[in-house]
């Protein structure tokens, strides 16, 4: 059964992932950054350490019951996110589009959505 703790928990992923993902607007565009594209241009250890909030979503999808196959879905967002970012430049750019936490959020939504009506 859904709970209220279920959708905090889906209310604090959706914060972070607006912080990770879209914190930030180029001015004169529509294009949106987070601190996960700040992070990722620090060579080597920029797109490790945004590693950590992402896995903290899945931690927090995993606590409201998500299923496995969600949960794996998630982690590769997760994984192509950090894989993107290990290339200078391209990669940077690239992973302003990919925004893997926003994803993230939405499956956890969509579970959570999907599981009340149930």
């Amino acid at each position: 059964m859904i709970t209220d703790k279920h959708f905090q928990r889906l209310e604090r992923a959706e914060r972070l992932a607006r912080l990770m993902d879209r914190a930030f607007r180029v001015p004169g565009t529509q294009i949106r950054f987070g601190w996960d594209a700040i992070f990722g241009v620090i060579p080597g250890i920029g797109d490790s350490v945004a590693l950590l909030p992402s896995l903290y979503i899945i931690g927090l999808a995993r606590g409201a019951g998500v299923p496995l196959s969600v949960l794996l879905e998630m982690a590769w967002n997760m994984v192509m996110d950090w894989f993107i970012g290990l290339f200078p430049l391209v990669g940077d750019v690239l992973d302003i589009g990919f925004k893997a936490n926003i994803r993230n959020a939405r499956l956890l939504r969509t579970y959570l959505e999907g599981a009340r009506t149930a």
